[in-house]
């Protein structure tokens, strides 16, 4: 079918499917989005935040094992929710080198990497309820194995990296909302009525856009306190004046065309004639730049998690485990941090790809 033939959004859509690395990075973000929503459900720690540890066991390396005895606990069953939120109350377990049955208790070894050192504890067979030593040691005692290594504080790796990409990749999507929200607003209002309007918007977007994006977030960061969703807001407040600029420029633009004299000619309202006529019409460039936005916003979030000023512990993220690690890559263990920072790396890299993608698609004049 030819070209002409077609709308522009299936020109755009046609295009952007030819572009190999843009639907590899579209394809990989759905997946790291997925990976996000059910981390709990692929992590093996499935402890709330993935906090569980045991400084016996760490700065392990990758792929390392280790016999592990669980006690029953009342609360400790996982249900439906905690699937998506994690276990407040996980089961009691501990590592150990060896492990052997009396009569009535369970003797072990408790795990120490000098094995001369390690104590011999016991715990009663009753802690397991009703079993039997083989039910025990079938249900309660099995060998773990760690696929990415434990961190300082002995806490899986992989785990902690699952669950701590809700933090990146949700840092995107709300500053990214923020962002468009403001930016779109001042944005149509400044190249809609021109005039004093503009000056005052253009004055302000100026005024922020000469401040350093990080230290005007930290400064909001501060204001609006430490926390979770203080920081998802300090980033997208820092996000709009560069939506407003590319809006105020499209919406000056389109509005001296011809269908918005007319919808003027038929008494629409100014309100109706912006947000109904004018912004669909001038939606390319903004999505373009809400790509590489939610790629700056992830890096921005990972600075602050790495200044102690971002998701604060024990809610991991892929900064503050950076921020954490660092210091080991030149103690010989440098996986601890970089295994953040590859998935840091991928995930901004895939964002920067589908707007780049996005860019050619969308520039239908080309075709």
């Amino acid at each position: 079918m030819d070209n002409a033939n077609k709308s522009l959004t299936g020109i755009a859509l046609q295009k952007f499917k030819k572009n190999f690395w843009g639907v590899f990075s579209l394809v990989f973000i759905v997946l790291m989005l997925l990976i996000a929503v059910f981390a709990y459900v692929l992590a093996p720690d499935k402890s709330q935040n993935a906090n569980w540890g045991d400084l016996a066991i760490h700065s392990k390396p990758p792929g390392f094992t280790v016999t592990m005895i669980t006690l029953p606990g009342e609360g400790s069953e996982m249900s439906v929710g905690h699937y998506f939120s994690g276990n407040p109350n996980p089961p009691q377990k501990f590592p150990v080198l060896d492990y052997s049955f009396t009569k009535d208790s369970l003797r072990y070894t408790e795990y120490n990497t000098d094995p001369s050192l390690a104590q011999k504890k016991s715990v009663p067979l009753t802690a397991f309820g009703n079993k039997s030593a083989e039910a025990i040691q079938k249900e309660n005692i099995a060998v773990e194995k760690f696929i990415l290594g434990t961190d300082s504080q002995g806490r899986d790796m992989l785990s902690r990296l699952l669950v701590g990409s809700r933090v990146s990749i949700s840092i995107g999507f709300v500053a990214v909302l923020i962002s468009l929200v403001v930016g779109i607003f001042f944005g149509a209002i400044a190249g809609y009525y021109g005039g004093k309007v503009d000056a005052f918007v253009m004055w302000l977007v100026n005024v922020i856009w000469s401040i350093p994006t990080l230290l005007l977030v930290i400064a909001i960061t501060l204001a609006l306190g430490k926390g979770f969703w203080q920081v998802f807001v300090a980033v997208g407040l820092t996000m709009w004046v560069e939506v407003a600029r590319v809006v105020r420029g499209q919406v000056m633009s389109i509005k001296q065309m011809q269908f918005v004299t007319a919808a003027r000619a038929l008494g629409y309202r100014n309100g109706r004639i912006i947000f109904n006529h004018i912004l669909p019409n001038s939606m390319a460039p903004v999505i373009v730049i809400s790509a590489a936005n939610f790629a700056s916003a992830i890096l921005v979030e990972s600075g602050l998690s790495f200044l102690g000023l971002g998701a604060q512990p024990p809610v991991p993220s892929w900064g503050g485990m950076i921020k954490d690690h660092y210091n080991y890559i030149i103690l010989g263990k440098p996986y601890l941090a970089l295994a953040p920072g590859i998935a840091m790396l991928l995930l901004v890299l895939a964002f920067m790809m589908v707007g780049n993608a996005l860019r050619d698609a969308l520039d239908v004049k080309s075709e």
